[in-house]
């Protein structure tokens, strides 16, 4: 909002031609000041809300029908951030008796639900109830036709690995994402502005670099400078991965093999660009192509994929971005080699989390990460 005022006043000064008339050095101290101003007092409207609602004032009275797991699971969560406003003040269930108590609020039997309404100070009911219930929602909406009270219906989806859930409307109907990707509308646009932007900038600094790499490989064994490899990339679909070749030619003659320690297969050069991560400098064209970003999981090899499937939980929603030379994964020390079920459920967790919580910012901060820690990492042979 601040932007498009300030965009509209140049505009406007513009088409009457009046830009002569105001100091620039005004206008942007104006501008400046006008977006610290906004900036400072939203963050003190929030610390003084956030601080009155966690002393009991500003708080909205809510009643829970459902005392099953759901609806202890809704009044926790709420107990828990206690800045957001809402207090649970009693839970009704058709399965409640008076003198029940959970999370250490009084529970009772539904039929004594619209007495409490009627004689306390509420202002929403939250309905809490699993998908199968629907004809006791139906059933309690009709018996609270006649009491004038928000309801909300709280969907049963603590149960699902939610990744990005989004609730919206299409054609009038109700939607709730369970599990999307952040990159749209605008996430998109900036996440693609970034890579193109550093990739291009990147490649200008690390050429020099690269064209020295070639020459080596070719020095060292004949055979072609680059490797290229199919993996997945977004939504599962294959691309072709360029790396600077660190094996023999025929590493791969009877199929895909992880690298291990002290490999056989990979060269006296290929062993350092592995440890300090050189060979991965040729994905800076696959970011640029497109195929890939700068920040993202990693891309596994199709088999590798197809092996670990079904037997790591979400294992396939890492494709719900496009893989990336380094990652949250990596920055945490999860690299190299995955000889065990654990390291790669543990990979998968980091990756579920940086798909979940994507921001520019977050992309930023690893690949700061990434450049104090260095490239060099003893699980990379």
């Amino acid at each position: 909002a601040w932007l498009l005022v300030v965009m509209i006043l140049m505009m406007a000064a513009a088409l009457v031609k009046s830009t002569a008339s105001y100091s620039r050095v005004w206008f942007i101290s104006w501008s400046l000041a006008t977006f610290v101003y906004l900036n400072i007092y939203r963050l003190c409207l929030d610390l003084f809300l956030s601080y009155s609602r966690r002393q009991g004032w500003n708080q909205k009275g809510i009643v829970i029908f459902g005392a099953g797991e759901l609806g202890q699971t809704v009044a926790k969560r709420l107990k828990e951030a206690d800045w957001v406003g809402f207090k649970v003040l009693s839970f009704f269930d058709d399965h409640c008796s008076p003198s029940d108590k959970i999370e250490g609020i009084s529970a009772s039997h539904s039929d004594e639900m619209i007495d409490f309404l009627s004689s306390n100070d509420v202002k929403e009911l939250w309905i809490a109830l699993p998908f199968k219930e629907e004809e006791r929602v139906k059933k309690l909406i009709f018996e609270l036709r006649h009491i004038s009270i928000s309801i909300k219906f709280i969907p049963d989806i603590f149960g699902f690995r939610l990744l990005n859930q989004e609730v919206y409307e299409v054609a009038g109907i109700p939607v709730v994402q369970l599990n999307g990707t952040p990159m749209q509308g605008v996430n998109r646009f900036v996440k693609e502005l970034e890579d193109w932007v550093l990739s291009f900038i990147i490649i200008i600094l690390i050429s020099p670099i690269m064209v020295i790499i070639a020459i080596l490989i070719k020095l060292e064994s004949k055979g072609p400078v680059f490797f290229k490899q199919i993996r997945n990339g977004w939504d599962g679909k294959e691309i072709k991965v360029y790396k600077f070749r660190s094996m023999s030619i025929d590493a791969e003659k009877d199929g895909f093999i992880q690298a291990t320690k002290n490999d056989n297969r990979i060269t006296k050069l290929g062993s350092f660009l592995r440890r300090t991560s050189l060979d991965e400098l040729p994905q800076f064209f696959n970011v640029l192509q497109g195929r890939m970003s700068i920040v993202g999981p990693r891309p596994h090899v199709v088999s590798q994929n197809e092996a670990y499937k079904d037997q790591v939980d979400y294992y396939m929603q890492r494709h719900r971005v496009k893989p990336g030379i380094t990652g949250w994964a990596q920055v945490n020390g999860l690299r190299g080699e995955t000889d065990t079920l654990e390291k790669m459920s543990k990979r998968v967790e980091y990756d579920l989390y940086y798909i979940e919580n994507w921001s520019f910012w977050f992309d930023m901060k690893i690949i700061i990460l990434t450049i104090i820690k260095g490239f060099i990492n003893k699980n990379a042979y």
